[in-house]
Parts: structure tokens; C-alpha cells; sequence
């Protein structure tokens, strides 16, 4: 015998099999939401890397290859060797001095200690990153000198003497640890984009002593 039909509960049926639905399709989506943003946080294939653009070498600035000896390998020469000045290129009073103190106890020669000047014999306290200045005649020298700092660029100039110019900038927080730094006669790392010194022209001009 055929059962009445029952509207009601034929549309309550209707509605249950619909939220099943619903939720079957809401259900699914999140979970490949969730699949999709767990591939995210944990990088997997790369996805959601951030790329974080290399530093220049050198930040940018052409250095000059080290000098090789004849074994064909440079090296970091002994600190005595080197005579250096230091040029405060901060608002910090008694910048230079300290670092100066600093590198001549590391056994640098220090001929002295100054205010960064320009051509006119004005102070100029507004240098960003601390630069080394040096002629053809010290490269393995400014090498070694640079191997005890952590954001020093090497800037090559046409000076004929020895001298290494080390002018301070903003950037300056503290030497390198000394267990950081190479000792005498270490290779020399060359900047990926060095070139031959004799192939470098142009230079600017050197600081006047």
C-alpha cells in the first residue's frame, strides 16, 4: 500500500541533504586552504620565499684584485706593516680616536687621528659607510685592514705612497672579534668583481695628507 506524501518531511530531506552538501563543499575547500597555506609557511618548493636581493660585493664599488706572489697566492701581510690614519667621518666626537686606539693595539701602525675634511678643510660628519682609501702600492694591505671591519667598503685612489686612509661612517658599530680575523699570511678572498689594479683607471683623486 503507497504512504501518503508527507511535504514537510520530504522538504525537511531536501534541506538536510542540502546542508550536507554545503558543508561537504565548505569542508573540502578549507581543507585545501589549509594544505595550500601549510606549503606557504613551510616553503615547500620555494613557495612564499621571500627573495632577499644579495649585497654587491664590495657594496657596489670595483676593488682591485688582490696581489698574488709568486707561489701565485695572496695573502694577508702582518699588521706592523700597515700605516694607517683614521678620519672621523661621524658627528661622534672622539670617533676616530677610539678606533684608531683600537686598531693600533692590534698592532697596526697608526700615524694619526683626525676629523674627515673636504677639499676646503670643512668637517664633514655625514659619511654613511666607512670607506678605505688606498693606492696601488698597499692593496694586501687594505685587504688586511679590511678583514677587521663588518661594513667597510675599499675605494682604490691614485695615491703613490703607502698610507691606508680609514674614514668612519654612520655604519661603524664595532671592530670584528679577533678570533674573526685572519692571521698574517691567510689567503686573501677576492671580491667576485675585482679587476687586475693595472686595469683600473679613472681613480679618484687621494686625500690629502
Amino acid at each position: 500500500m503507497t504512504q501518503p506524501y508527507d511535504e514537510r518531511e520530504a522538504r525537511k530531506q531536501y534541506i538536510r541533504h542540502r546542508q550536507r552538501t554545503v558543508f561537504t563543499a565548505v569542508g573540502a575547500a578549507m581543507a585545501v586552504i589549509l594544505v595550500v597555506a601549510m606549503l606557504f609557511f613551510f616553503h615547500v618548493f620555494g613557495l612564499g620565499r621571500v627573495g632577499v636581493p644579495a649585497q654587491e660585493p664590495n657594496y657596489g664599488v670595483t676593488a682591485p684584485c688582490a696581489q698574488a706572489g709568486e707561489d701565485g697566492t695572496a695573502v694577508t701581510v702582518s699588521a706592523p706593516s700597515v700605516t694607517i690614519r683614521v678620519l672621523n667621518g661621524t658627528e661622534f666626537s672622539g670617533f676616530a680616536q677610539a678606533v684608531g686606539k683600537g686598531l693600533e693595539n692590534r698592532g697596526f701602525t697608526l700615524q694619526s687621528y683626525s676629523t674627515y675634511q673636504d677639499a676646503n678643510g670643512n668637517g664633514i660628519n655625514n659619511v654613511e659607510r666607512t670607506t678605505i682609501y688606498f693606492g696601488r702600492n698597499s692593496i694586501n694591505q687594505a685587504y688586511t685592514l679590511n678583514d677587521n671591519f663588518t661594513d667597510a667598503i675599499m675605494v682604490m685612489d691614485d695615491r703613490e705612497d703607502e698610507l691606508i686612509d680609514v674614514v668612519l661612517g654612520a655604519t661603524f658599530k664595532n671592530l670584528k672579534d679577533l678570533h674573526e680575523v685572519s692571521a698574517p699570511g691567510s689567503p686573501i678572498q677576492d671580491f667576485a668583481t675585482c679587476q687586475p689594479a693595472d686595469q683600473m683607471t679613472d681613480l679618484p683623486a687621494a686625500i690629502a695628507h
